[in-house]
Formats: C-alpha cells, structure tokens, sequence
C-alpha cells in the first residue's frame, strides 16, 4: 500500500526539481545576453566567443529536439536531418549575402562570371521572404520524401539508409559551383541583418536571444504534443505499428505531420545558426553531421525530450575541447560514446538520473 504513494511523491518531487532546474537554465541563458552587453573591462563582461559558442550549441539543440519527436516518440531514425538544418541555413545565408553584395552580385558570383542571380534567388533581398524559404523550402522537401516514403510503408533500417542517402545527395548537389550556392566554400563574410551592423554586441544578443526563445517554443510545443492524444498515438506508432493499424488508424498521416515538422524546427534552427556562426557550407549536410545528432538524442535520452537538449550540450561542449586539445582523436571519442550509451545507457544520461533519484 505504501509503495504506490512513495512512488507517486518521488515522482512529484522529480517533476519539481526539473521545473526548478529548467527554469534555472532558461534563467541563465537570459542573462547571458545581458553580460555580453556589459562594457568589456568589466569583470562579468561576457565574451562575443562564449555567446556564440553556446548560440551555435542551442541550434544543435533544437535539432535534437527535432530528431527526438520523430525518433524518440515515432520510432522514426532519421539520418537526414543535416540537409534539412542546412536548407534552412542556406536560406538565410541568401538574405545575408544579398544585403552584404547590395545592388551587385555576390562576391562568389562575380568570381565565377554569373551575369545574373538564378532565379530561385529571386526576392531573397527581402526579410520576410527569406523567412518563408526558411519553412517552406526543409517542409515541402519533408513532406514530399515523407508522403512517398510512408505511402510505401518504409521503415526501421530502410527508412534510415534512404534519408542518408538523400542527404548524402544534396550535400553533392550544394558542392557544385552551377548550383548558384557558393560550391565547397558556401556562404561567409556577413555584414548585416535587417540594416544592422552583424558583428554588434546588440545584434549578437538580440539573435541569441531568438534562439533561447525558439528552443523555448519547440520544448513547449514537444511537451504539449506529448501528453496530447496525438503523442500517445506517435507512441503506439513506435512499440507496435500493426496493433495501432488494427485498431483503426492510418498511421501515414501522423508520421506525415510530425515528420514535416520536425523539418521545420531543423530549418529554423539552420536559420538563426547563420548569422550566428557567420559561414555555412555544404560540409553542414555531411551524413556524419546527422549521425552526430542521433548520437545527441541516444546519449541524452530518447522520447525524454529533455533528454536530446542535455545529450548535444554534454557532445558540443566535449567536441569544442577535444577539437582544440585533441583533434585527430575527435570521431574516436564519438564512435565509443554511441557504443557505451548502446550498451550500457539504454536510456542515456537522463534516465540515469531518474533511476537514481528512484533508488
């Protein structure tokens, strides 16, 4: 009799002290701006490399919330989500270099003799517009792979292989300099957005604060659709596919939607990752880069939600040391990192916490 209601409290205090934790996190995210705008001999004067490291990070994070909704509650392993991250990125990158180039080509155009803008270019010299390619462009590409591919009824290891390869495909495809996208070298050399200065400290906080308030929004939006009716069903989607057919519902439509928004999210975070970073290239739609994300959701926890956010913290922050200290061993640490959290983290780091706390 006593076992259920200690389990119900503990439950309870666990609940509490993520909230706390939680809003501690957001807490000090926000204040990071603000530190940043602080004159620069001051002692709590944050550094323009710190932001941006850990902006770059919070993108990282969205597309592990992302890969999370379709893998962690869908049972849906995308390999693929890079290209979507990158589309979103390059759609951005569009803007940035028509108001660094003004009335002329971009600077890349002119190197390779371009007399005109290809036509896909068209009104990319307008905010708004670029915002809806941000959407469209990684949804329309989602939708229509995700409406084949589930109309077929591909899945498990299949699924995986063809969104790699389709990655894999537009990463050749962005490499080519007839492409109008820059070839190997992608987009760089930002100067402003929306007419201010890229490179200012009010700028820099300003786009750090729409990535905290975008992750903020795709958690919140995670969260709403995984106590909701339709996560429930993304569950039985994911632990018996055949069942769920049995009893009445089509699953094409709920692997359709979720599918194409989790895109969307990916393009989002590619957009604000941008002018943030200052450079995206075709390397960003590298396969290694979306297995690097499944190994953020496997290592934080899949279907936590919280848990892919810890995992491409606990990763970045690792891959930004071992680069700088131990560079030729990075892929080394990464390809024994997915092994033991296979082995022995079946639920990652956040499950582990859980059980402790339990125990």
């Amino acid at each position: 009799m006593n076992q259920p209601l200690t389990v119900t409290l503990a439950r309870k205090a666990g609940g509490r002290v993520t909230v706390i934790a939680l809003g501690a996190a957001f807490a000090t995210l926000l204040a990071m701006p603000l530190l940043h705008l602080l004159p620069a001999d001051s002692a709590l004067h944050l550094s323009a490399y710190s932001l941006t490291l850990t902006g770059k990070i919070l993108c990282y994070a969205i597309v592990a919330l992302a890969l999370d909704l379709v893998w962690g509650y869908a049972g849906l392993l995308s390999l693929g989500h890079g290209l979507f991250f990158a589309l979103g990125g390059y759609a951005m990158g569009m803007y940035l270099m028509r108001q660094a180039s003004g009335d002329s080509l971009p600077a890349f155009m002119t190197f390779l003799s371009w007399n005109e803008l290809p036509w896909y270019w068209a009104g990319t010299q307008h905010f708004l517009w670029a915002l809806c390619l941000v959407v469209l462009v990684p949804g329309a590409l989602a939708f229509a792979f995700g409406y084949f591919a589930f109309r077929s009824r591909i899945r498990g290891v299949y699924f995986s292989i063809m969104t790699q390869a389709l990655t894999f495909a537009g990463m050749l495809l962005f490499f080519r300099n007839e492409t109008g996208f820059g070839g190997n070298n992608g987009f760089t050399d930002f100067r402003s957005i929306l007419g201010f200065p890229i490179t200012a400290p009010g700028t820099r906080a300003a786009l750090f604060l729409a990535t905290v308030a975008l992750l903020a929004a795709s958690l919140l939006l995670g969260w709403r659709l995984a106590r909701s009716k339709f996560g429930r069903v993304l569950t039985a989607l994911r632990d018996a596919e055949n069942r769920l057919m049995f009893c009445g519902y089509d699953p094409r439509g709920y692997k359709l939607f979720v599918w194409t928004l989790s895109a969307v999210l990916c393009g989002l975070a590619g957009a604000l990752f941008v002018p943030q970073v200052g450079i995206i290239n075709p390397s960003e739609m590298s396969p290694t880069n979306s297995i690097e994300a499944a190994v953020w959701v496997a290592l934080g926890g899949r279907g936590t939600l919280l848990g892919p956010l810890l995992g491409a913290g606990v990763v970045n922050g690792a891959k930004s040391w071992f680069t700088v200290a131990f560079p030729e061993y990075w892929l080394f640490f990464l390809g024994a990192l997915f092994i033991v959290v296979t082995l022995y983290l079946p639920r990652g780091l956040l499950g582990l916490l859980r059980k402790e706390k339990e125990q």
